[in-house]
């Protein structure tokens, strides 16, 4: 059988197909956990102290496991919707769309604003409960995004 078209579970597209779906599947439960309990945890602590604590995650979570896979799937979804059947297309623009495009266009430029702030001071306090509240609606989204890509490279 010829691995790049033999068409089981070993071949080229079902061997990305399982990397994918690990890899957005991973970013998927990073997302949940902060959507979940994380940012609730940090907004139910003082300002100065969530302000800190969330400064901190943004810096320590830049490592290059973290963004092996947060940058994997999206190049692993990529080369599928090139090589896989159609639903992996609709899996890369879900990640691609979803995940990079919100990170980029929203939680990142938030996290900078934040990182911009001296905790403790007013200004920061009132950032925050703003904060709390727009960057975890778009982290709903960016979770969405990573487990309806998990899915369906899952099922295809």
């Amino acid at each position: 059988m010829d691995l790049a078209t033999g068409g089981g579970p070993w071949d080229a597209v079902g061997v990305l197909s399982a990397a994918a779906a690990v890899s957005s599947g991973l970013v998927a439960g990073i997302f949940f956990a902060f959507s979940v309990f994380v940012m609730r945890a940090l907004g139910a602590v003082p300002p100065e102290s969530g302000v800190a604590a969330m400064r901190s995650i943004n810096r320590v979570i830049i490592t290059p496991l973290f963004i092996a896979v947060f940058l994997g799937a999206g190049a692993l979804g990529v080369a599928l919707a090139v090589l896989g059947p159609w639903p992996h297309a609709v899996a890369a623009a879900l990640y691609v769309v979803g995940v990079f495009g919100v990170t980029g266009a929203r939680n990142v430029p938030w996290n900078n604003e934040l990182d911009a702030l001296t905790p403790g001071t007013a200004e920061a306090a009132a950032y925050w409960a703003g904060y709390l509240r727009r960057w975890t609606a778009w982290n709903h989204v960016r979770t969405v995004a990573s487990t309806g890509a998990t899915v369906l490279y899952v099922i295809t």
